[in-house]
């Protein structure tokens, strides 16, 4: 078979894998508030938050990293390039899900995700920098954000050069998806950990 058919079916199922919307189908479960209708609108897991339901949220951010791991876990098991093109999918596809007129979350879960399927070093690193910066501001979306900055400095300096470039590009897009967070903490006016929005 065509080496390429093996990325076209990693990108496939990366992309399926990481449109479920595990935060919206859990809290129409729960028979919660629906999350596009609440806070950003966004279905991850500090929306969810939102909801009240810590144990929700707390599940919420487990499966969409998981869904991230396992894109990029059976990518690498279909052809050299497909744990990065099915990890690259699968962030896609929780930030546009078709199946909801590609409204999804920010991504920072999924990308841990990716993360752990490509290098568990680099995700155990991302996960110190994103807790530590978040300790030490306050702040959940710059811990959220230093964190995935410095998680394409880490491939690289572990010698994952290519994977490193496609999280780079993954990095980018959560600063964008971030951008009126980025806004709101330039003015002063982000909400910090454990204060009331």
């Amino acid at each position: 078979m065509n080496p390429i058919i093996y990325d076209i079916v990693a990108l496939a199922i990366g992309y399926l894998l990481g449109s479920i919307p595990f935060g919206l189908l859990l809290t129409r479960v729960a028979g919660t508030t629906d999350l596009r209708a609440i806070g950003s609108g966004n279905i991850g897991a500090t929306n969810v938050l939102r909801t009240g339901r810590k144990d929700l949220a707390a599940a919420t951010l487990l499966l969409d990293a998981l869904k991230g791991a396992a894109a990029a876990l059976i990518g690498a098991s279909l052809s050299p390039e497909g744990g990065m093109i099915a990890g690259l999918a699968a962030f896609i596809g929780h930030i546009a899900p078709v199946w909801l007129q590609f409204k999804g979350g920010k991504g920072v879960a999924t990308f841990l995700g990716v993360l752990f399927g490509l290098s568990w070093p680099a995700a155990l690193i991302f996960c110190a920098v994103w807790l530590s910066a978040a300790a030490l501001w306050r702040y959940s979306s710059l811990g959220a954000l230093t964190a995935s900055a410095t998680a394409p400095l880490v491939l690289f300096m572990l010698g994952h050069r290519a994977e490193a470039f496609v999280v780079a590009a993954m990095a980018a897009i959560v600063f964008y998806r971030h951008r009126e967070n980025i806004a709101r903490l330039r003015a002063g006016t982000e909400t910090r950990i454990g204060q009331k929005a």
